[in-house]
């Protein structure tokens, strides 16, 4: 007699979790995420260095998925094609959260922020297929404009590191959206595993500048929580929310982040948004709010 499988119950408990609550729910979690580590980060950058941060980002957030993804037994299961989404995903994630500090370190959030919607614009467009959803998409597009109100910078290299993480975050969202295909549970199994390489990939390169804070254990902990609040809830998050979400619905979302950024600093850094920020987040959030979801192709 064949035994079936058993289903681990922190796999049920993922599924169960995605399909109660609604995909945009997920989506806000990780958007609240996504700016709110890096807040944390750029605090850390004089004391640890921008490669030391990205070192304890990464590095924490995998030792955190470890016990419950088991990114070992997930690589050694997989077949070929999967391990070379899962080393794909992981060399993605090393560089472009690398990429992101480094930009952050040399130019205003805004603006590395607007260069990352910049990416997934075309992610967007790609699955636009209604004039209610091109209208969508130009609502949330004028929006960001309005919201970051962008300036030139005249730092090439600021530039070129922004350009990069732009660049690997629309490569992150295709191989997010392929990793959540086999669902929630096995969506982030797989970033588990995909974390572990990305792991593997960044340690020498931070681990110099991380060495500077072992000596401390208070920045040791702020290092564990950039990891906490930038890798580990928000990529979860985001593969809750892409499990159920098309990626042109998911690419234009994105739009939110942005005003998120702008009310995250609001409260943690006291920058009170003007009446052109808020009409900015205004629009995006009515471009989110008519656009109508598509079925995936």
């Amino acid at each position: 007699m064949v035994r079936e499988k058993s289903v681990p119950s922190s796999n049920l408990t993922l599924n169960r979790a995605a399909e109660a609550v609604p995909p945009h729910a997920w989506f806000g979690v990780s958007a609240v995420f996504h700016y709110l580590g890096p807040s944390f980060a750029v605090l850390l950058f004089p004391v640890v260095g921008v490669l030391g941060v990205a070192w304890f980002r990464i590095a924490s957030a995998a030792l955190i998925f470890a016990p419950f993804t088991k990114p070992w037994r997930t690589i050694r299961e997989a077949d070929a094609k999967t391990r070379w989404l899962l080393v794909g995903l992981g060399a993605c994630l090393a560089v472009m959260n690398t990429a992101f500090y480094l930009a952050l370190d040399r130019l205003p959030m805004s603006l590395v922020a607007a260069m990352e919607f910049v990416g997934t614009i075309g992610v967007a467009l790609y699955g636009v297929r209604t004039q209610r959803n091109v209208l969508a998409l130009a609502l949330a597009v004028l929006g960001v404009f309005i919201l970051i109100d962008l300036k030139w910078s005249t730092d090439l290299l600021g530039l070129f590191w922004a350009s990069l993480n732009a660049a690997l975050f629309v490569a992150y969202i295709v191989l997010g959206h392929k990793a959540a295909e086999s669902g929630a549970s096995g969506g982030v199994e797989r970033l588990g595993a995909a974390m572990a390489i990305a792991f593997v990939i960044l340690m020498p390169i931070g681990l110099g500048e991380a060495i500077k804070a072992f000596g401390a254990i208070e920045l040791v902990l702020a290092g564990i929580a950039v990891g906490i609040c930038s890798s580990v809830i928000p990529y979860i998050a985001d593969q809750l929310a892409m499990s159920r979400l098309p990626r042109a619905t998911f690419a234009l979302f994105l739009a939110i982040l942005p005003a998120t950024a702008t009310i995250i600093a609001a409260i943690v850094l006291a920058q009170i948004p003007t009446p052109q920020d808020l009409f900015g987040v205004a629009l995006v959030m009515i471009g989110v709010a008519i656009h109508t979801p598509l079925k995936p192709s």
